[in-house]
């Protein structure tokens, strides 16, 4: 229905309803966990690609 893209106007709209319901403070708190998790997701996947390669 929509072509399944979604541009930099959706992307703020989200962004500003995220502002309005979890608030400044809370939607950083959300930020910070979010990075925290991706970064911990590639270390393990850089951990379990050299892990495999000593095998």
């Amino acid at each position: 229905m929509f072509g399944g893209k979604i541009g930099l106007p959706e992307l703020l709209i989200i962004a500003a309803i995220a502002l309005l319901i979890f608030g400044p403070s809370k939607l950083a708190d959300l930020g910070k966990g979010l990075g925290e998790g991706i970064r911990n997701f590639k270390s393990s996947v850089k951990e379990g690609e050299q892990g495999a390669e000593k095998k």
